[in-house]
């Protein structure tokens, strides 16, 4: 087997206008590196929102102090995987088992989560009875 390459970490930038802007010095730095007037390929993606993914644990653990229902949040976040059917088929043995899908921000676009994120609160409340405070704590983004 070949080694795999190491993959550069990601180039974030804002939008001004219709000008594209490191985020970061390191952005710029790397953006800087490219020769003038070189062409350059973009895939774009929005980056995820890591107040909503707080939010998201901070409502697990809240729910398993209210509940004991799990564990402890961990627990309880595959549970939620499981029963909202955020999972991947795997064959073991002849028989199909569901493997928890990761959430991590790789694994998964922000819009994504957002949906994951409402099945889950969703799941909770039909289940448990609990339901998140009033939306401004969720997370939104700015």
């Amino acid at each position: 087997m070949s080694k795999k390459e190491k993959e550069a970490p990601p180039v974030y930038c804002l939008r001004r206008g219709e000008t594209l802007i490191g985020e970061m010095a390191m952005d710029r730095a790397r953006i800087a590196e490219l020769p003038a007037g070189e062409r350059i390929k973009l895939q774009f993606s929005t980056g995820r929102v890591p107040s909503r993914l707080r939010f998201y644990w901070a409502f697990l653990r809240e729910v398993v102090d209210a509940t004991e229902c799990c564990p402890n949040a961990e627990a309880l976040h595959e549970l939620v995987k499981l029963e909202t059917g955020f999972t991947t088929p795997v064959k073991v043995k002849g028989y199909t088992v569901l493997v928890p899908r990761s959430v991590s921000f790789s694994s998964m676009s922000e819009d994504e989560f957002m949906q994951f994120l409402a099945g889950a609160e969703k799941f909770i409340a039909a289940t448990f009875g609990i339901v998140p405070t009033p939306k401004d704590t969720r997370g939104e983004a700015a």
